[in-house]
């Protein structure tokens, strides 16, 4: 019993098992970390459309099915039918918060390849929504804005992330 303690103590096999296994966690790391969200609308993103919350990808590489983006907090302005909130409407409402990203879901409505879905939203139904920061402090003021604009009496706070699924 106490050879086996020894022997464990010493090095051996268990050593060399962790050695291996610390080797191989940054590359897991690299595999698994989340895209930082680019929120300002005058930046323009390769892979995304005009009405995505963009972030940035990865380069390494590594085949995935999906990639996640950092997770944010948004302002939901409105919740609508499936596929039936215009890029106009969208446009329109980005005028209203010119320092921050307005986006809206148009996963799967039409055959043009949308490759973007959101989590902690229902997808059976599209919507409206502004980024609205990294914190909840910075939601809430967000919140205010849009409160204070008159125009979306529904609006509420959701922590989300962008997905970005490969074809």
């Amino acid at each position: 019993m106490y050879a086996d303690r020894t022997h464990v103590g010493s090095g051996g096999p268990v050593k060399a098992s962790v050695i291996a296994i610390a080797l191989f966690l940054p590359g897991v790391a690299s595999a698994d970390t989340q895209g930082k969200v680019l929120s300002d609308p005058v930046v323009s993103c390769k892979a995304f459309k005009p009405h995505d919350l963009c972030f940035e990808t990865p380069k390494d590489g590594i085949a995935r099915g999906e990639y996640f983006s950092e997770p944010f907090y948004a302002v939901i302005l409105k919740t609508a039918e499936r596929c039936s909130i215009p890029e106009k409407e969208r446009l329109q409402t980005q005028a209203l918060f010119p320092g921050s990203k307005v986006f809206s879901m148009r996963f799967e409505c039409d055959d043009t390849g949308e490759f973007i879905r959101y989590t902690n939203v229902n997808d059976q139904f599209g919507f409206l929504a502004v980024h609205a920061g990294a914190t909840l402090k910075e939601a809430n003021k967000r919140l205010a804005e849009v409160k204070a604009t008159g125009r979306f009496p529904g609006a509420n706070i959701r922590t989300m992330q962008v997905v970005l699924v490969f074809p």
